[in-house]
């Protein structure tokens, strides 16, 4: 299991001291939704050059029509990001196109679908997608499977679900990891690195308790210890 750190807090000088104290842990960082509006491609560059062994997964869920996915897929593996992510509801002709795409290149970033969002709880997901958060889940794990992705996030409960249901090595990357104590914010299917372990999560995400703590590289150190 590795660790994925949110950069999300308010300015790009706060997101890169948070990585120069971390600068020595082997871990993703999560450039979200926000950072890179505001700050952009020199973000990323920035966060290079604190450590070039920084893995950086670009985290703004694409979802559009196929070749503009392609399109857009294309130049987010320019800026030598490790990982990014789509909507698995934008359906397997897209996710396929955004996969062919990438295999021109040489070397390609991680490509995951988004399943369901962890602030979703059974009644507003059901409201919106007309199932339950398990058996779309399964099939949006599955079209990304066959579509060729390389994993899927989700959140830790259905992490064991997904890999009986496509292979042991598609990757399931899960958000809404907490601590003993920690507030559970607008995210509804939390859960601990524990569960998350038994679940067979590959790559945990954390932000809040890390980016809000007095002392993050000591969080992350606590969190790497019960990995």
């Amino acid at each position: 299991m590795e660790l994925c750190v949110a950069l999300d807090l308010p300015t790009s000088f706060e997101n890169l001291e948070l990585a120069k104290k971390l600068k020595d842990k082997n871990i993703w960082l999560k450039v979200g939704l926000r950072s890179f509006i505001r700050d952009g491609k020199k973000l990323i560059k920035d966060i290079k050059e604190i450590n070039p062994k920084f893995k950086i997964f670009l985290d703004l869920k694409i979802y559009d029509i196929p070749n503009t996915m392609a399109d857009a897929a294309e130049s987010m593996a320019n800026l030598g990001i490790d990982m990014f992510n789509v909507h698995a509801s934008s359906g397997k002709t897209a996710m396929r196109s955004v996969m062919e795409r990438l295999s021109e290149m040489q070397k390609p970033p991680l490509v995951l679908a988004v399943t369901a969002l962890t602030s979703f709880d059974e009644k507003n997901f059901q409201i919106i997608y007309g199932d339950s958060i398990k058996e779309k889940v399964k099939q949006f794990a599955k079209d990304a499977y066959e579509s060729g992705l390389n994993g899927v996030v989700c959140s830790v409960f259905e992490s064991a679900l997904i890999k009986s249901n496509t292979d042991d090595n598609f990757i399931t990357l899960t958000p809404g990891i907490r601590l003993e104590n920690d507030n559970l914010d607008d995210q509804k299917r939390v859960a601990s690195v524990q569960k998350a372990s038994e679940e067979k999560s590959n790559i945990i995400v954390v932000g809040r308790p890390v980016y809000t703590s007095v002392n993050p590289l000591e969080v992350v150190e606590k969190i790497m210890k019960r990995m």
